[in-house]
């Protein structure tokens, strides 16, 4: 089920893009709003939200809207598709993450097209949100979902699983790891495994992980490193 929010203060228009969205035989679930602030005060989770820009005079426009949602938490980020009549707008939609901007009157094959996209990065989404590691500190079975793991530094025998609450340490093997967490993870040093969606950047010998952590990149790691990197970021991008 795709939970889709249209935020439009006209009326016909609201109509259209649900009868859009209900030609395309998804199940979903559609929740109209006049406006920014009905939007907001709903407080709903959404997986697609389309946005008109010039929304009511009187309260936050689309693209202020669009700004509030980004400053949010990312487990509630919704795929964006403006729909508006102004042209003029559309670099500022990139400065928002939007998905699409489509021009009124929306084309219904153009619509379908961009639709389609959307749903499909949903859902690669949620495929992703439930990739998770299980594995055994202290006696207890811990389950980790990927995303939440910044690095993995080995220790020993052991291994340190730096998290973004934290972290916590236990028996296993870094290449074992590596092994079985795939293309999201990648060796840079025979002690660190990271994962790639949170490197930040990265020089001849160290990189740095968005939380600001420096990492050591091995010289024998570096050019498989590179390569691993630049393919994560061409599947993020869809390319």
């Amino acid at each position: 089920m795709i939970r889709i929010a249209i935020c439009e203060d006209e009326a016909p228009t609201r109509a259209y893009l649900v009868s859009l969205i209900q030609a395309q035989n998804r199940p979903c679930e559609i929740t109209a709003y006049a406006s920014a602030g009905d939007y907001i005060a709903d407080r709903r989770e959404t997986d697609l939200l389309l946005l008109d820009i010039e929304l009511d005079p009187d309260g936050p426009n689309g693209m202020t809207l669009a700004r509030k949602i980004r400053q949010s938490s990312p487990a509630v980020q919704p795929v964006i598709i403006f729909v508006t009549g102004f042209e003029r707008y559309v670099f500022d939609a990139f400065d928002v993450g939007a998905f699409q901007y489509l021009m009124k009157p929306v084309d219904e094959e153009k619509f379908s097209h961009v639709f389609t996209r959307a749903v499909k990065q949903i859902e690669a989404r949620r495929e992703k949100a439930f990739r998770t590691l299980t594995l055994q500190s202290a006696g207890i079975s811990r389950t980790v979902p990927l995303d939440d793991i910044y690095y993995i530094e080995s220790s020993d025998h052991k291994v340190i699983l730096h998290l973004k609450d934290g972290g916590f340490s236990c028996y296993a093997k870094i290449r074992d790891l590596e092994a079985e967490l795939g293309a999201q993870f990648c060796r840079v040093h025979k002690g660190y495994l990271v994962n790639l969606a949170y490197v930040e950047g990265y020089g001849k010998t160290e990189l740095t992980m968005v939380n600001g952590e420096k990492l050591l990149i091995s010289k024998y790691k570096r050019q498989e490193f590179i390569k691993a990197h630049l393919r994560f970021l061409k599947k993020g991008a869809g390319l």
